[in-house]
């Protein structure tokens, strides 16, 4: 079973070095920080405008950069401490997108767009995160 359920993943790095998908994500995430600070431009200029422009700002480049950051992880340790700040981010991203769509701030084909990217852009974060944690946890268990 566990063969199977991994079997997309495993063809996936079989038809792309880990370099490239590493690579992909980068850029997937500074277009999500690019197109969310396009978009708290459009919010309105009263509260919560200007309290959800900072947060969106803050966590949506909050994601590309960590993201940049694990990359350049020095281990594994480290690695799995920064993808799991990549989840936060991601996960509170689209807290923030969902707020600005339930508080009617702004109505945009742009909006509906991101809360999407944002929560694939979560689940992926977060599944990475939740392998490297089981990784890591093996690693010790190897060790003992």
């Amino acid at each position: 079973m566990c063969k199977r359920t991994l079997a997309p993943a495993l063809n996936l790095r079989e038809r792309m070095g880990m370099s490239d998908v590493s690579d992909q994500l980068k850029k997937r995430t500074m277009r999500f920080a690019l197109d969310s600070c396009a978009l708290v431009r459009e919010l309105p200029q009263f509260e919560p405008g200007p309290t959800a422009k900072h947060q969106l700002a803050r966590a949506a480049t909050g994601v590309a950069f960590n993201y940049r950051a694990t990359c350049r992880a020095r281990s594994h340790t480290e690695f799995t401490a920064r993808m799991g700040v990549v989840a936060e981010e991601a996960d509170e991203s689209q807290g923030w997108l969902e707020f600005i769509e339930a508080a009617e701030l702004l109505k945009s084909a742009a909006l509906t767009r991101l809360i999407r990217e944002a929560t694939e852009l979560a689940a992926i974060t977060s599944a990475a995160y939740g392998t490297a944690r089981y990784n890591q946890g093996q690693k010790g268990k190897r060790k003992s």
